[in-house]
């Protein structure tokens, strides 16, 4: 469903994706972990060309992404995108949010996206909020009906950046299980994340990137359980057990000072 070869992006001097190469299949739920600035925002965003690539091939099903005749619009059509932010249009309602894409772009009739969009209200678990406005939602509820959103726009795949990073820890499981439910659906995923339960229990395949390239990658239980590479199990010990990281020497030296 996506294959990326070596693939670089820069932005000014600052290279951000030093030579990426991996697929996922149909079907596949991929989890990408690692450390805030290690690429893995940006190579999610390079897959549908909101970044430009440097350099590298991205293909998409059969179609090179990359292609300079690509046409974009098309392609971004089989993909849906779920985003830190929730980017909903605050002056709609929910069921506006779902329904202006699909007869803008796809050209379905009120009485078809309407349908379509309250099938996946339903799916999320948000119908009753049809009629409100993002600013009447919580957070979680809010990135429930940007799924709702993508979902119906009927893609083959679907990329999450992070869909979780901007709400409170109490919210989090109802995104989560929703994700659960697209995975049991057999929703080709590929997801940014820092909750590595969700990655253990859900993923296929898990990819650790740090520095701008896959530093390690595998079934779920040996990248998380076992994982091979020192920088990998550096990483797991600050995340998941954050109380077990060296104090910052510039911690230390205002404490010893007082």
């Amino acid at each position: 469903m996506i294959e990326v070869r070596d693939l670089h992006k820069s932005f000014g001097d600052l290279e951000v994706l030093r030579g990426i190469d991996f697929r996922v299949e149909a079907r596949e739920v991929v989890c990408v972990i690692g450390p805030s600035g290690s690429g893995k925002s940006t190579l999610l965003r390079c897959i549908n060309l909101l970044e430009q690539p440097t350099s590298g091939r991205v293909f998409v099903g059969d179609v090179e992404v990359t292609d300079d005749d690509v046409d974009i619009d098309a392609v971004r059509r089989r993909i849906g995108m779920v985003f830190q932010a929730f980017n909903l249009f605050p002056h709609l309602t929910v069921l506006r949010n779902l329904t202006i894409a699909q007869r803008r772009v796809l050209k379905r009739s009120r009485s078809e996206a309407d349908r379509i969009a309250r099938e996946n209200l339903e799916r999320v678990g948000l119908s009753e909020k049809e009629n409100s406005y993002p600013a009447q939602l919580s957070g979680g509820q809010q990135q429930r009906v940007a799924i709702a959103r993508a979902l119906s726009m009927g893609p083959d795949l679907m990329l999450f950046d992070e869909p979780t990073s901007a709400l409170d820890p109490e919210l989090v499981g109802d995104v989560l299980a929703v994700m659960r439910t697209l995975a049991d659906d057999g929703m080709t995923m590929l997801v940014v994340t820092h909750e590595m339960s969700f990655a253990r229990e859900v993923a296929d395949r898990v990819v650790f990137m740090d520095g701008g390239v896959i530093v390690e990658e595998g079934d779920p239980a040996q990248v998380i359980g076992k994982p091979r590479n020192e920088r990998t199990r550096t990483f797991l010990r600050r995340v998941l057990d954050p109380a077990s990281a060296p104090v910052p020497e510039t911690v230390t030296e205002r404490v010893e000072g007082t």
